[in-house]
């Protein structure tokens, strides 16, 4: 395990913004390397649900680098995307990579207050590997709960919990040992986000911990589909129709 430490909830919002800047150039290949390029059908699979649902204005919040956001551009019934991010070196890769699409539009975001966005204004709200990064999920939630139009989907890719004790040996090995060391490699030397990534998987919630989550605050019909054996987990959930 990690020695890193992670900063206290005070002090965690800084750390992820200033350390995203810092590794905004490289973090695409960072993905593609230490999941296999797995985390492109992952996305893709996000994408399809929302192509089912046939939703027209979404949200793509903690965007990064717009890659989820890019699938979603490409949706053909998207009438207007919105990609949020509070580090603008993140975003200015997301705005780069959604230049062609006239219906797409990228700015600076709190992902605990949209106030940019009125109430059950939005068909859809995506998140990919960003909650964990929240200083407060719950207050996510609640904003991205307040934004959605009744019936709306909200689909949350992020990390899972891995169950069977031997698979998780090792991919906790390969998750908090190798990862880091080819973060350091493609970066060129260490840099703490790439230990932040990893170890802030320990105290976010599991997959029957994050539905519970999701349903007390509000959310119905929650589900999960899990990724290679759980190591990653896509929820969708839905506010109430009425």
């Amino acid at each position: 395990m990690s020695k890193f430490t992670m900063p206290d909830q005070e002090s965690k919002s800084s750390f992820v913004k200033e350390n995203f800047e810092k590794i905004a150039s490289k973090y695409d290949l960072f993905n593609d390397l230490n999941s296999g390029f797995l985390h492109k059908v992952w996305k893709n699979e996000l994408v399809r649900y929302l192509d089912k649902q046939d939703c027209r204005i979404i949200l793509d919040l903690c965007c990064g680098t717009g890659d989820i956001a890019y699938r979603i551009s490409k949706l053909p019934n998207l009438e207007k995307l919105y990609a949020v991010d509070f580090a603008p070196s993140m975003l200015q890769v997301a705005t780069n990579r959604l230049k062609d699409s006239s219906k797409s539009e990228s700015m600076v975001g709190d992902a605990m207050n949209l106030n940019q966005f009125t109430n059950e204004s939005l068909d859809a709200v995506t998140i990919g590997f960003g909650l964990r990064n929240v200083t407060d999920l719950r207050a996510c939630l609640k904003e991205i709960y307040r934004v959605l139009k009744p019936g709306g989907v909200y689909l949350n890719l992020d990390v899972g919990k891995v169950r069977n004790p031997i698979i998780r040996f090792f991919a906790d090995f390969y998750f908090f040992r190798i990862v880091p060391i080819m973060g350091y490699l493609i970066w060129g030397g260490k840099n703490s986000m790439f230990d932040y990534l990893p170890v802030s998987s320990i105290s976010y919630p599991g997959q029957d911990e994050l539905q519970k989550i999701l349903e007390e605050s509000g959310f119905v019909d929650v589900k999960y589909k899990n990724f290679v054996f759980g190591n990653a987990v896509l929820h969708i959930s839905y506010k109430p129709k009425s």
